[in-house]
């Protein structure tokens, strides 16, 4: 495993501090808070330490306060209800006794049923696209020093974007984003790990899209950006160090706030995962 994506897998294995409650670290990417997937991430790790031979299928979080990534978060687990096949968990995320996250999460016994899903749709092999941090190389020598560095720096998740914005001359386009996706492998063959890592990674961007048809970009003066909410639902197995195409629309934005929504596509078109989430996209 790459030292990079090891750091991740780490900082995403909390370390137990009693019953059902969890600490885990935090990594600075650079922003001015704690990267949002990171606690969705860890989140979700708490939960899955307290349930046993089921997975996560669906997970509905709010952010309620920016985190300090300079202290550690401890993460309390509830549990809500352990059924025959499903079992319902509640956490909350605390720093310095105020919550900056609660979540609820539940979990199904693996089992044969229906099956149907939305047909993949177009975009370019990742293979001929570049990465993030090449586009940011492109940007670096036209921003502050701090946020050149952000903007290229290695990261354990590699993303691919297909036609991306220039954050420095946004135009107006129609609400809708793509990106390939993918963990830097590779990686122990655990469930709930790869689950873990998608949760992390769905939070990159995402917003974003309700941006789109505005012509502007998180370096708009008077822009103020943030996630308010977040929900993901997984459908099928995956491996995150396989390329997953995040595709993603914002069908509605009102009074400040954008409405996104996105799918997870592996190679082979099959639909692993869906993701919402509803974000402050506030021009001063």
């Amino acid at each position: 495993m790459l030292e990079i994506t090891k750091r991740l897998v780490e900082l995403l294995y909390l370390a137990p501090i009693g019953d059902d409650h969890f600490r885990g670290d935090s990594q600075d990417l650079g922003f001015p808070h704690v990267f949002g997937g990171q606690v969705l991430g860890q989140a979700l790790m708490a939960a899955s330490h307290t349930v046993e031979n089921r997975l996560c299928h669906s997970m509905h979080a709010y952010f309620l306060r920016p985190g300090n990534q300079h202290m550690p978060i401890d993460y309390e687990v509830q549990r809500v209800r352990d059924g025959r096949s499903f079992a319902v968990r509640r956490v909350s995320a605390c720093q310095d006794g105020k919550e900056i996250l609660t979540a609820i999460m539940s979990f199904h016994s693996l089992e044969d049923g229906f099956e149907h899903q939305a047909v993949m749709p177009d975009a370019p092999d990742p293979a001929s696209l570049r990465s993030e941090q090449d586009w940011g190389k492109l940007v670096a020598p036209h921003v502050p020093e701090k946020l050149g560095e952000i903007m290229t720096r290695d990261r354990p998740i590699e993303i691919r974007p297909v036609n991306p914005v220039n954050p420095l001359k946004p135009e107006k386009r129609p609400p809708h984003k793509q990106s390939w996706v993918r963990a830097l492998g590779p990686l122990p063959d655990d469930p709930v790990l790869h689950r873990c890592l998608l949760t992390y990674a769905s939070d990159f961007s995402f917003l974003g899209t309700s941006l789109n048809p505005h012509g502007v970009s998180f370096m708009n003066k008077g822009m103020q950006i943030a996630s308010l909410d977040h929900a993901i639902w997984f459908h099928r197995d995956f491996r995150m160090e396989e390329w997953l195409l995040y595709d993603k629309d914002s069908p509605s934005a009102s009074a400040g706030r954008g409405f996104n929504r996105g799918n997870f596509f592996n190679q082979q078109g099959t639909l692993v995962a869906s993701t919402t989430q509803e974000a402050l996209i506030r021009q001063r």
